[in-house]
């Protein structure tokens, strides 16, 4: 039994003494301790189930008896200024806890009532990501150099793609961060915002206002900004404004729900911007997932079976695989809770909008033909990306499959 579930099992053996605050408190400090990303309280019929979502993937921690789930809930909302009396509506909350070490980590809350009562999603925003670079996400010197060259240009767009949880946010930070001077303005406007920048104007989206993404763009034009970061673009309106803002003298950085790289340019086409608007203003596409790394501390090399490498040639693209048979993996010991993986690296593809490619997006050419374009012209694609770390011995083939295939 780990240290954190006897912690646990002694605060509930103190029955009626037993302290909600104190409880709370343990599962925010080992979530920081372990780097989960997220707090799961789920309730069903007999307990509450924990769960923390570390390096992407949940895992049970403990259970908690079912008689304190309104106290558990109560807690939550009187931390985050939400109402105890409302338990038929969802509720989005914030607050900062302080970690017995003098730390403190940002908490979001998300509260939506379920068929066994109220559940209860933490996520831990921590300020990592202000160590980040390039280097340290897992982007080659090779990616990390046009996407320099592309930050240095005065106007156009840059765009991160990739499904929830991908990463995109990170990445973005790490280039506003690389992007932040004296000498220039830099105005983001995000929902929510998720890491406090210095010397960076950050607004809150606020629905219930009206300050919308597109709203909120129009008002940041009138604050004289040279670089804009708009945390998604979710709609043709904000597609629009953001494209005649890349156009107009400005460099906007922003996110987009697509696959991959290649369906990112069609995809602005999909929200009815002209292909010339498209063509003119993206300067560079970052696609990317994020894939566990092996554990170095259990870390020990594989050689593929003719079964295994057989099947695992199936899944990935033609001579992708090669000859290579000897790989890594983690073996599982304390330090990674036997998982095998600890931390996390991106796997990514960077589209670079050069002649070529924008005579595709005037000619509307398919995402495929746009791929094979780029991949001619020297793209690598998140696949063979994937298969080099894995070569390199940074994360496993299962890792790179699960994330690059449905």
């Amino acid at each position: 039994m780990s240290e954190f579930c006897k912690i646990i099992e002694s605060e509930l053996a103190m029955g009626d003494n037993l302290s909600i605050i104190r409880l709370i408190d343990e599962l925010i400090k080992h979530a920081v301790s372990t780097n989960a990303s997220d707090i799961h309280i789920d309730p069903n019929e007999k307990h509450l189930r924990v769960r923390f979502r570390i390096d992407g993937v949940l895992e049970d921690m403990c259970s908690l008896p079912h008689e304190i789930h309104g106290e558990v809930i109560s807690r939550v909302k009187i931390l985050s200024q939400l109402r105890t009396d409302e338990h038929a509506a969802a509720q989005d909350g914030r607050f900062r806890s302080i970690i017995s070490d003098g730390g403190s980590v940002d908490i979001r809350v998300s509260i939506v009532p379920t068929y066994h009562g109220e559940n209860v999603v933490l996520r831990l925003l921590s300020d990592h990501s202000e160590n980040y670079t390039l280097d340290m996400l897992g982007f080659t010197k090779e990616d990390q150099t046009k996407i320099l060259h592309a930050i240095k240009k005065p106007t156009g767009m840059i765009l991160v793609t990739g499904p929830t949880g991908s990463g995109k946010t990170t990445t973005l930070y790490t280039l506003i961060k690389m992007l932040n001077s004296k000498e220039i303005s830099i105005v983001t406007i995000e929902d929510p915002i998720e890491y406090a920048v210095t010397d960076i104007e950050q607004i809150q989206v606020n629905h219930r206002t009206g300050l919308t993404f597109a709203n909120g763009l129009r008002s940041i034009l009138r604050q004289d900004p040279d670089v804009i970061m708009v945390g998604e673009i979710r709609d043709t309106e904000t597609a629009n404004i953001a494209v005649n803002t890349a156009l107009t003298g400005h460099l906007l950085l922003s996110t987009l729900h697509t696959n991959d790289v290649s369906t990112t340019l069609p995809r602005l086409l999909d929200m009815k911007i002209e292909p010339f608007l498209v063509s003119s203003t993206v300067n560079i596409a970052i696609g990317q997932r994020l894939v566990r790394k092996i554990c170095e501390k259990c870390k020990t090399d594989k050689t593929l079976t003719e079964e295994e490498f057989k099947s695992i040639a199936l899944n990935l693209s033609e001579g992708v695989l090669g000859n290579n048979r000897k790989f890594f993996i983690g073996k599982g010991c304390e330090d990674c809770n036997q998982t095998g993986y600890k931390g996390r690296i991106v796997i990514n593809e960077v589209l670079v909008a050069d002649e070529e490619i924008r005579k595709a997006i005037l000619n509307k050419d398919s995402a495929d033909e746009i791929k094979k374009i780029a991949i001619k012209n020297g793209m690598t694609t998140m696949l063979v990306d994937g298969f080099k770390k894995c070569l390199a011995g940074l994360t496993t083939l299962e890792e790179v499959l699960r994330v690059t295939r449905e």
